[in-house]
């Protein structure tokens, strides 16, 4: 270990930007044994290890390093597989230079962090090739049932935490497949379908039942799943855009982010679909502008980029460095042919049916606000127009009106919206809560932390339940 002295940071080998353009597969190869083994290599096993600690699953990041720069591959994964139920998927789209990587000691002190998301990926896919990965086993069946509503990243790795320990689980989506915004929300050059596909296999294989195409109100109400089984947890994610508050948002041309991105997984996956949502949310040949700039930003600006956009900008209030998304994520926008107009942001729309044009002002960074970070102020006789005839809002998500939707006015939300929930535990005796619907529009990585903990609450209350029960009876 500690060989960052001699040994230089290395990402795994990234595809042309030309090539890459001209599809939708992934756009990074995984590690070759003898790379992954430098890499781990570099790691100078702190004694407080920051990247644990930066990592939502506090993943044991030193010391699966360490048995991967050994070449003990399987005891590496076995050890990252501990603590996060699906590292494939974290390593390809986590954060890592906001999380792991970018807390790691040699990242502060300018040595280049590990790379560790490649080899979280490698690791994993290793363990794939060589059929280490194998369904999880009940050591005993406990026979109550769990109800989980949502198929996204929380809702499975709650699911498979349950069966694990030993709990009937059967989960409940509105999708016609499973994984959420794993699929429908995530572009295939980020992370392949075939990958969530193998998950579900996993789980199927180890007894978690799924019921797709069902949504909560239509085929059965809340009550109802409530009676059928002796714990739900609800796991529904945010689908809900936020709206533009700007003259002209309902123009024709104007599309919300997930539904652009959604078409496209679709049209990516082979599936039918109406001139109407092809005519609508297909980039080709369009002037795109995309507005935000999170990850979501980045998927549809490097989407419209794939469809064969005439020309994609993204406009963005803030500057590069208070951006939310990753930097890595805009370093490979930007290498696709993205353009950038940062300090701005939309005042209306131009067009009579259909949209034309983005008009927008110049904004300089002031005082910081509530949250730290500066708040934009509009520079005076700076408007410009951009051409636009697809316009993406990616702005973010907000819930739901789960209350209404479930016909449970009992549920509590927050005055945000989300469900209320303390520990997990929402208002309502044995319903549970994990995720964006509890915590906002959030990363992949928090989501699957919040399903494992929701799984261990859910646990605890029908082990302390059921010993009601007996107690009871005897």
């Amino acid at each position: 270990m500690l060989k960052f002295v001699g040994l230089s940071r290395e990402m795994a080998d990234k595809r042309p930007a030309a090539e890459r353009r001209q599809d939708f597969l992934e756009i990074q190869a995984n590690l070759a044994i003898p790379n992954a083994a430098r890499q781990s290599s570099r790691c100078s096993q702190c004694g407080v290890p920051f990247c644990q600690t930066g990592c939502p699953l506090h993943n044991n990041i030193p010391d699966w390093l360490a048995l991967a720069a050994e070449g003990r591959l399987e005891e590496a994964w076995q050890l990252s597989a501990q603590t996060n139920n699906f590292p494939e998927i974290c390593g390809r789209i986590c954060p890592q230079d906001r999380l792991c990587e970018g807390a790691c000691v040699l990242e502060v002190s300018n040595h280049g962090g590990v790379t560790i998301g490649a080899v979280e990926r490698f690791l994993t896919e290793t363990a794939f090739a060589q059929g280490w990965v194998k369904p999880v086993q009940a050591e005993a069946e406990l026979g109550k049932s769990v109800g989980i509503i949502g198929a996204g990243p929380a809702g499975l790795a709650a699911a498979e935490e349950l069966r694990k320990l030993g709990w009937q689980v059967t989960v409940y989506d509105r999708h016609d497949r499973v994984g959420g915004l794993l699929v429908y929300g995530i572009p295939s050059f980020k992370l392949e379908k075939s990958v969530v596909a193998r998950r579900e296999s996993l789980l199927r294989e180890a007894g978690v039942q799924f019921k797709l195409e069902f949504a909560v109100g239509r085929d059965a109400t809340f009550a109802q799943l409530r009676a059928k089984h002796e714990a739900i947890l609800i796991a529904t994610g945010v689908y809900k855009g936020r709206a533009l508050q700007v003259a002209g948002a309902d123009l024709h041309g104007v599309v919300p982010a997930l539904d652009f991105l959604t078409i496209a997984n679709r049209h990516d996956l082979g599936d039918k679909l109406s001139l109407a949502d092809t005519g609508l949310f297909a980039a080709a040949g369009r002037d795109v502008v995309v507005i935000g700039g999170g990850d979501t930003a980045m998927d549809c600006v490097r989407t419209a980029i794939r469809q064969g956009a005439k020309s994609v900008t993204c406009l963005y209030r803030r500057d590069r460095a208070n951006m939310p998304g990753s930097a890595r994520e805009v370093q490979y926008a930007e290498e696709e042919g993205v353009r950038f107009e940062w300090l701005a942001a939309p005042l209306g729309f131009d067009g009579g049916d259909c949209v034309t044009g983005v008009r927008a002002r110049r904004m300089r960074l002031g005082t910081a606000d509530a949250s730290g970070r500066q708040a934009p102020v509009e520079v005076a006789n700076s408007d410009f127009t951009l051409p636009a005839d697809l316009v993406v809002n990616a702005l973010g998500f907000e819930p739901e009106d789960l209350p209404t939707l479930f016909a449970e006015p009992a549920l509590q939300v927050t005055r945000h919206g989300t469900i209320a929930a303390q520990h997990l535990r929402t208002s309502l005796p044995g319903v549970f809560a994990a995720g964006d619907i509890v915590r906002g529009a959030s990363l992949v990585v928090w989501a699957i932390a919040d399903g494992r903990q929701a799984a261990a609450h859910i646990h605890a209350y029908l082990q302390s339940k059921q010993a009601v029960t007996t107690s009871v009876a005897f």
